[in-house]
């Protein structure tokens, strides 16, 4: 069976995408800071069949890094990595002039740090898989100027150009980064928690995901509602 690692994987998009991979027949290796919360998602992931390493801990910890990969390894390899674990830099959200640069730091450890840390630990494995791909998790505010995402969003850049020459660097492997769209998760409320219009589901932006499995596109920054509206 196919092995995936995914980060931040104990709800919203995290958990949606792991779950669509277990009813396909992955095995998965999933992490969270929450150990409780991680636990309740492999159970849920266990019941289509899947074999789950569920690991707690914090993606900027190299020694937890190098665990999610010797996990995958004892499953068999590592065929996908997810990187969707992520760091706002300031809950709420603010402007760039009362950004805490301890909050930066923060959010460019959590998404570029820790996830260039765990592709090259990846690295081997992928490399042999016959299908290696990595998935990194984007956001518009990546692309756009939006008044308070300004340390979110020069994170997520900064994640989306290191995929990019990732993919260049890695002619073997398929390197997506994804934005996935406006998304219902604890993060987004967490952002901006006076925000009441709704917001879809993250599983709805799963089938985006699962298409580039199943299709394999050139590496390269994907939208997610483009890859809905063109199915």
């Amino acid at each position: 069976m196919p092995v995936a690692i995914i980060t931040g994987a104990s709800k919203g998009l995290g958990r949606a995408f792991a779950e669509a991979l277990a009813a396909r027949g992955w095995d998965l290796v999933v992490d969270a800071r929450d150990a409780e919360v991680l636990q309740g998602t492999a159970t849920a992931l266990e019941a289509y069949g899947a074999r789950v390493t569920a690991l707690p801990g914090d993606v900027t910890d190299a020694g937890h890094r190098a665990a999610l990969v010797a996990g995958a390894r004892l499953l068999g390899g590592v065929d996908l990595l997810v990187s969707n674990a992520s760091a706002l830099g300031a809950e709420p959200l603010v402007r760039l002039a009362e950004l805490p640069l301890d909050g930066l730091r923060r959010a460019l450890e959590v998404n570029v740090v820790a996830a260039l840390g765990l592709v090259r630990e990846a690295l081997p494995s992928l490399r042999a898989a016959p299908a290696g791909a990595v998935l990194t998790v984007s956001s518009d505010a990546a692309a756009e100027a939006y008044e308070t995402w300004g340390g979110y969003g020069a994170s997520k850049a900064a994640l989306d150009q290191l995929a990019a020459v990732l993919g260049a660097e890695e002619p073997g492997l398929r390197v997506w980064a994804v934005d996935p769209g406006d998304m219902a998760t604890d993060l987004y409320a967490a952002a901006v928690p006076d925000d009441d219009d709704p917001r879809p589901d993250p599983v709805s932006v799963v089938p985006a995901l699962l298409r580039l499995l199943d299709e394999r596109p050139a590496s390269g920054r994907y939208g997610a509602p483009a890859l809905l509206e063109e199915r």
